[in-house]
């Protein structure tokens, strides 16, 4: 099972007998990739030397990261605790190889990825739980919607008064929407030959 969804879609898509059951939670899909400003910000940051340290710097003073309708301020309904931003960011902030790694990730990831899994999910014949939150401004409803109506045995919950970061906003929803998930559906045992 997966709570992020991105990149498992891909996993899905291309290699589905090693995926048993899926939830996708509020992710980057089809031509939100990297997702809205935020995201096309950071991938041009990784084409300039030291972009994603700078980068890393400015969100280390704490008031950008409440500017309205700009990253951390987006994902979630209410503000995310600064220490929390601070234990997430600290890797990119003390470790250069955690730097470089995001580097490397950022220039090789291609705009059309998340569209290729989009279309390859429509062969995912197993059960998929797509949560969503109806606010999210980051992550597009529209496109829970349209991951949940492409896998055949899809099924959508929408959250209210929640955005991206699903397990900030909503952590019981979430946790009864996957409860009651794995309750009624039963995985294929993935094959250990793939």
């Amino acid at each position: 099972m997966e709570n992020d969804g991105g990149r498992l879609q891909q996993l899905a898509a291309e290699r589905p007998e090693r995926v048993g059951r899926l939830v996708i939670a509020g992710c980057e899909a089809f031509d939100n990739y990297p997702p809205r400003a935020g995201g096309k910000m950071m991938a041009a940051a990784a084409r300039i030397p030291g972009g994603i340290a700078a980068m890393e710097h400015g969100l280390a003073f704490r008031p950008a990261r409440r500017i309205p309708g700009t990253g951390y301020a987006v994902m979630a309904h209410k503000p995310v605790a600064h220490d929390l931003i601070d234990r997430w960011m600290e890797p990119l902030r003390k470790d250069p190889a955690a730097r470089r790694v995001l580097v490397r990730y950022l220039r090789a990831a291609r705009p059309s990825e998340m569209m290729e899994a989009a279309e390859g999910l429509r062969a995912y014949d197993r059960p998929a739980l797509v949560v969503w939150g109806r606010q999210d401004r980051m992550m597009p409803p529209e496109h829970g919607r349209r991951l949940a109506e492409l896998l055949p045995q899809g099924r959508l919950v929408e959250l209210d008064d929640c955005r991206t970061l699903i397990p900030l906003d909503r952590p019981e929803g979430l946790a009864a929407a996957i409860r009651d998930f794995v309750a009624r559906t039963s995985p294929e045992a993935p094959s250990a030959t793939a």
